[in-house]
């Protein structure tokens, strides 16, 4: 398997205090990759650092490299808007724009300088197909997003990330808020966009973590404590801590 993106020595600060120790973890290309541990190890830090989000958190600093492409996205010439473009971000609650489901899709094209109707038409279209939404939305695309269900809008919140064309999804615990129902239709959608992309989720479920991953890297108290298979994780444990965990032990 292509690494995607790798992080390097990646340590992360908040003023005084270390969040992330020293974690070397690859990414595979074309993959979902689930970061899994208790609240507080570290994994949502971690995610945040692959497009540079903990940034917009004064007092932050970063420790290694994180590479995508093989080039360091903390290099000083990196572009962090552009960099988001390419590393999009979904995060635990939906929150879609208080406007109509055209324009939340159509947004980011927009700021990137796409104007004409019929191209912002045919991305809104393609973007929410791919989320798979667009069945469920076509004939209301000009009314507000937020009278959608929860579990559609944080579909539409997909899609909004696609219609920039990036090429590494990044999700906080994207089913937290949403019913079973809602969950499982997320989870089909995953699998789906891992043809296209390549995604890193954090979860704290680890029936989801099972279902949807590749990979899987568990962290505790800021440290990588082990990355593999997801099939190897979750079958023979090296580490007792890992145990623990998946049975609950750390709630």
């Amino acid at each position: 398997m292509e690494n995607k993106m790798e992080t390097r020595k990646l340590s992360v600060y908040y003023k005084n205090f270390q969040a992330l120790y020293s974690v070397d973890l690859p990414i595979q290309k074309n993959a979902v990759t689930a970061l899994i541990g208790p609240s507080g190890c570290g994994k949502s830090t971690f995610l945040r650092a692959l497009n540079r989000m903990n940034e917009v958190i004064e007092g932050t600093r970063v420790e290694g490299e994180v590479l995508l492409d093989g080039k360091n996205i903390y290099d000083p010439r990196v572009d962090p808007v552009a960099l988001r473009k390419k590393v999009g971000m979904v995060f635990q609650k939906p929150n879609p724009f208080p406007m109509s489901i055209f324009d939340n899709v159509a947004y980011g094209p927009r700021i990137h300088g796409i104007k004409k109707k019929t191209d912002l038409e045919q991305i809104v279209h393609k973007s929410l197909a791919a989320a798979a939404l667009w069945d469920e939305v076509k004939d209301r695309l000009y009314k507000s997003a937020l009278g959608l269900s929860g579990g559609q809008q944080q579909r539409l919140v997909i899609a909004r990330v696609l219609a920039v064309e990036p090429e590494v999804i990044l999700m906080d615990e994207p089913a937290s808020a949403l019913d079973p129902i809602s969950t499982a239709k997320l989870e089909d959608l995953i699998h789906q966009l891992k043809q296209n992309y390549t995604i890193v989720i954090v979860t704290h479920n680890m029936q989801q973590a099972a279902r949807v991953s590749d990979y899987t890297g568990f962290f505790l108290n800021g440290e990588l404590i082990e990355y593999n298979t997801t099939t190897a994780i979750f079958t023979a444990p090296r580490e007792k801590r890992t145990e623990d965990y998946i049975t609950g032990r750390f709630g």
